[in-house]
């Protein structure tokens, strides 16, 4: 007679493998840091809580960024146009939440990409969450307030408009960055993607 073998969650077994954080004997492939000191884009700091459906702070999370440099390049090892890659900009970064739900990231306002039908899509970061409860992670997106181009995305067009502001960081009062606070669900749930 076989068992039935209980389905796991992606969470909350972040720290060990992802997210050591110089706890054990090897280096986070990535961190919250995206910015090398040869980029000459200016930092910003984008900082939110991960919250569950009851607005409480998930403290054993772990979020992740992929994003385009401030002239809306990914980094690869060869430009798109086959000259200088932008690998001062790492692109990618990962960050388990605080004990508050906390999450920080220092990186670089992203420039406008091209979509793959040759139109322009506003400045944004491309976010997975990971958390405890989840079955699989979850994706969504992270569009800056004071950016115009927002009013002509095709992406966050097709978010009904009034869920757009749960994809809508706003920016600190120091003007150094913009605070984005994600929920998994509830009232305030934040819009998430199938990619």
């Amino acid at each position: 007679m076989s068992t039935i073998t209980p389905s796991q969650t992606v969470g909350p077994f972040f720290a060990y493998g992802l997210t050591p954080k110089g706890n054990y004997a090897w280096n986070d492939i990535a961190d919250n840091d995206l910015v090398t000191p040869e980029l000459l884009d200016s930092r910003i700091e984008i900082t939110g809580t991960l919250c569950d459906g009851d607005g409480v702070p998930i403290s054993d999370g772990m979020v992740e960024i992929w994003q385009a440099d401030g002239r809306g390049r990914f980094p690869s090892a060869k430009g798109a146009d086959g000259g200088l890659s932008n690998s001062v900009f790492r692109g990618f970064g990962r960050c388990p939440t605080g004990p508050d739900g906390s999450f920080t990231f220092s990186t670089v306002k992203p420039g406008a990409t091209e979509d793959s039908n040759g139109g322009r899509q506003a400045p944004h970061i491309l976010i997975a969450v990971f958390a405890r409860g989840l079955l699989t992670h979850v994706f969504t997106r992270l569009y800056f307030e004071d950016e115009p181009a927002n009013a002509a995305d095709p992406v966050l067009q097709r978010v009904p408009a009034e869920r757009r502001a749960t994809l809508i960081a706003k920016r600190h009062a120091d003007g150094a960055g913009y605070r984005f606070d994600i929920h998994l669900q509830g009232d305030r749930e934040t819009v998430f993607f199938d990619f």
